[in-house]
């Protein structure tokens, strides 16, 4: 199924875009007092120093091989259930309650749109990369928000003083506004920066995912705030991405504002998300 978003959000076939937060309340307050914030800026520091084309086209080509391990999306689900997100100054529980509280806020609202509650339970499940038995990876590199690599770094990217210590900060190369691009080559071909949203895109893609063409754009850039938040990086997308970006928009009003501390009860959603498991996913995937 091919989804093309026409219109305003507000107008997608009867899918509103929220007004206002699920829950009442503001995220994404990274200047807050609290006893999260010196642990998320140590955090960013190391992703933006790390973070490199080199470094995110190595991972990228690691991971793409989906060689790690065969098991099924809600066995991934459970591994989730023994981390919590260091770059996230807001959530500080499991993030297999994030998962459900995302898809089941949706499944309320927008009970005809299976495919989004979907992609809702899913999108974070690249973070396995994290599992001491599956990657073993370190927090920087697979959490916190993503943005291209191989141009200029944007000013509105969290932290982005901690960019100065990356070396593709000062090549030549990469820290012009286009880089490595041309005006409009489209989000497809930008090199992004490595984490969990990159590597739950090219499972999906590898296993031959039902999805349509709008789950996979919000599973590889839902951390893209710098340009579904800020409105950044737009001479890098072409007609196609601005045009599938008013899902993304959607999804992220649920995305940050289902965060709650309202459990949900996993067995008794577990048929439900069983069943489009069934519809959009082989059984096992490679991983």
């Amino acid at each position: 199924m091919r989804v093309i978003v026409r219109g305003e959000p507000s107008d997608l076939n009867g899918f509103v875009v929220p007004r206002s937060n699920a829950f009442g309340h503001q995220f994404r307050d990274y200047e807050k007092e609290s006893g999260r914030r010196v642990a998320v800026e140590e955090f960013y520091r190391t992703n933006h120093v790390n973070q490199t084309f080199d470094f995110a086209k190595n991972k990228k080509e690691e991971y793409g091989k989906l060689q790690r391990a065969e098991m099924s999306i809600w066995e991934c689900c459970e591994l989730l259930n023994q981390y919590v997100d260091e770059s996230d100054p807001d959530l500080d529980e499991p993030q297999i309650e994030h998962l459900l509280q995302t898809a089941e806020a949706i499944r309320r609202d927008y009970p005809d749109e299976d495919w989004l509650h979907l992609t809702a339970l899913i999108h974070d499940l690249g973070k396995v990369l994290l599992h001491p038995s599956f990657g073993g990876e370190p927090q920087w590199s697979v959490v916190g928000d993503t943005f291209p690599l191989g141009c200029a770094f944007d000013k509105s990217i969290v932290h982005h003083q901690h960019f100065h210590d990356n070396p593709d900060f000062h090549n030549p190369a990469f820290n012009t506004k286009l880089g490595i691009y041309s005006a409009n080559c489209g989000l497809e071909n930008v090199t992004m920066s490595w984490g969990h949203d990159e590597y739950m895109y090219l499972v999906a893609k590898g296993n031959n995912t039902k999805l349509p063409p709008a789950a996979l754009f919000i599973i590889r850039f839902h951390s893209f705030y710098a340009m579904h938040r800020s409105g950044a990086y737009e001479y890098l997308m072409n007609e196609e991405d601005k045009e599938i970006l008013k899902w993304l928009k959607v999804f992220n009003k649920y995305d940050l504002y289902s965060k709650s501390k309202v459990r949900i009860d996993q067995e008794k959603v577990k048929p439900y998300y069983f069943s489009l498991i069934e519809k959009y996913f082989p059984e096992k995937l490679r991983w």
